[in-house]
């Protein structure tokens, strides 16, 4: 077997395990930060900063807890995935809940990833206000530029021959490039909104929430899934350490790469906020048409373009672990997916093919992001993981493990309730409102 059909999670430990931590930390760094960075300003913009700067790193605490628990178990145990390590706490029902999660949070991330695309390219409508993309402002409304055409001419001409690699370390440097630009874009955002201060053009930001008759306490928890989202990387977990040389450096990838992430996210946070203020929407990278006031034309096309290319890079990142739990769930029995060149394909295309007409279908990232957040990425990234701390098959718990999985299993919950039940009330009263 050549080393390109090597698949992906082999059914046995004795897989060849050749990747670095450098480029596990780039892998990592790359499944977290993919679009969530996006909507972080917005998330600080009903927070307030301080209270979103405490959430984002304690988030990113419970996520090291979560994934040093899920990755310990899986050593002690025999699977090599986390679908399998949930089956062997919870039998098939918990394998089964398992790959739906990551099929739907990893099937949302792809669809917000081109969402993005096309609104850096075509633009988009944000109530009254239409920002426009950069191809537009380039050429002008051409059919060629067209939303739609867009994103259908990345996924076919860029998206698919990056889908088509079949092992996670075979992207470890566009992973790396991914990294970069994502921090070029922090890094020109960051200057743009000191340029601001300095010339006493930053818009008003608020420290803390603003609450008052049309906001409740209630209503702050609807960012709360969003940081959680953005968080959420565990699905990769499994597919990265099974190519590390030692599997135990995981944790110290993972550690590294969240520390990374956060100053990232607080970063873009507080700069992006203080450009834009109430005038942030969901997606920031609208906020960067030729229409705002940040800086040149050229500038804000340099930071659109460079978050699209990254965006670009992570994409196959999101579609691996979705790719092999669709194949897992439907043919469990089968040879794994990398050996079987039809069963790959046949996975591969309709899934960039749905991802990119809903795309086209849904051009609003803020109600995704909190749908995931309320759902599948709060079960991955904190209650599954609690949960088989709790039921401890292998008996390797510790009184300290149990505590923290009760103590994330509660707070997803109830923040997941509120935030749905929050949703649900705003949505029924937009449709009242409605003539």
């Amino acid at each position: 077997m050549s080393p390109e059909y090597v698949p992906l999670l082999p059914a046995s430990r004795s897989s060849p395990r050749t990747a670095s931590v450098s480029g596990a930390v780039f892998n990592v760094s790359t499944s977290i930060i993919g679009a969530g960075i996006m909507s972080i300003p917005f998330a600080l913009k009903i927070l307030g900063i301080i209270p979103a700067l405490l959430l984002i790193a304690f988030v990113a605490f419970l996520t090291d807890i979560s994934v040093e628990i899920l990755v310990r178990f899986t050593h002690s145990g025999d699977s090599t995935t986390y679908a399998g390590v949930m089956k062997e706490s919870f039998g098939p029902i918990g394998s089964i809940a398992t790959q739906v999660c990551v099929m739907i949070t990893n099937l949302g991330g792809l669809i917000i990833y081109q969402i993005i695309i096309g609104d850096v390219f075509s633009g988009n409508k944000e109530g009254e206000k239409m920002h426009l993309g950069v191809l537009q402002e380039w050429f002008g409304d051409q059919w060629w530029n067209a939303r739609g055409f867009s994103i259908l001419f990345t996924a076919v001409f860029i998206l698919l021959p990056l889908v088509l690699f079949r092992r996670v370390d075979s992207l470890r440097f566009s992973s790396f490039i991914s990294v970069v630009l994502a921090v070029v874009f922090v890094g020109i955002s960051s200057v743009m909104a000191i340029m601001a201060i300095v010339h006493g053009k930053t818009k008003s930001a608020r420290l803390i929430p603003k609450l008052d008759k049309d906001t409740s306490v209630f209503d702050l928890f609807t960012a709360v899934p969003v940081i959680v989202t953005a968080f959420t990387f565990h699905f990769n977990v499994h597919p990265i350490s099974s190519e590390l040389a030692k599997p135990s450096n995981m944790i110290i990838a993972v550690r590294i790469a969240l520390l990374l992430c956060a100053v990232i996210y607080f970063a873009i946070g507080i700069f992006g906020y203080l450009l834009f203020g109430e005038s942030l929407m969901s997606d920031i990278l609208m906020n960067f048409d030729e229409s705002g006031d940040a800086g040149g034309a050229v500038l804000n096309d340099v930071v659109r373009l460079s978050y699209a290319v990254h965006l670009m890079l992570v994409f196959p990142l999101q579609n691996l672990p979705l790719r092999l739990n669709i194949n897992e769930f439907l043919f469990p029995k089968k040879a794994p997916l990398g050996t079987d060149r039809t069963r790959f394909v046949a996975i591969t295309m309709p899934l960039l093919v749905f991802s990119s007409l809903a795309a086209i279908a849904f051009p609003n990232i803020w109600y995704i992001f909190q749908f995931m957040g309320s759902t599948s990425a709060t079960c991955l990234a904190f209650i599954f993981p609690g949960a088989i701390a709790l039921r401890d098959v292998n008996g390797i718990s510790t009184k300290k493990d149990k505590v923290f999985a009760t103590v994330m299993i509660i707070l997803a919950v109830t923040t997941s309730i509120i935030a749905i039940s929050i949703n649900i009330n705003n949505s029924l009263k937009s449709e009242n409102s409605l003539p």
